[in-house]
């Protein structure tokens, strides 16, 4: 069952995903339940010095992110991405197994927007997805009227 369109303001660009994970697994599931969500595209980063690269080339509309991951954690890639001014305003999501509070509270010290733990429920995870990109087109479509305003 498809879940209603997730599409850029312009109707023409599907939101893009970028899921950092270096377990295949962890990749496929999140990939089959972003294919639920009409209007998303999704790309695979193995690891986190590929993630800043891909990010650098071509911003995501969202980041999937685990924590355990080989050449930089998880916790390092957010910190650095909401450290930089070009890709603060991402909407981050931690995807991972890792389950205590002190987890959670490095994530979000990091500046992860969200946090989920495997397994997880997946109609949680889409409609958190879902709020998140709903978020980062408002704040576009704001961005853009304040920039038009200005000229």
């Amino acid at each position: 069952m498809k879940v209603g369109p997730m599409i850029n303001a312009d109707d023409a660009l599907p939101a893009k995903v970028l899921i950092v994970d270096d377990n295949e697994q962890n990749v496929e599931l999140l990939q089959a339940y972003l294919e639920e969500i009409e209007g998303t595209e999704s790309r695979i980063a193995r690891d986190g010095l590929e993630a800043l690269q891909a990010v650098t080339q071509d911003p995501p509309d969202l980041i999937l992110l685990d924590i355990m991951m080989p050449n930089m954690s998880g916790f390092e890639v957010c910190k650095q991405l909401k450290g930089n001014p070009t890709t603060r305003h991402i909407p981050i999501i931690i995807v991972t197994a890792l389950n205590e509070s002190s987890d959670y509270e490095r994530g979000m010290e990091a500046g992860a927007d969200d946090f989920l733990t495997r397994p997880f429920n997946r109609i949680e995870f889409i409609a958190r997805v879902r709020s998140l990109l709903r978020i980062r087109e408002m704040r576009r479509a704001f961005k853009q009227r304040e920039s038009t305003q200005e000229q």
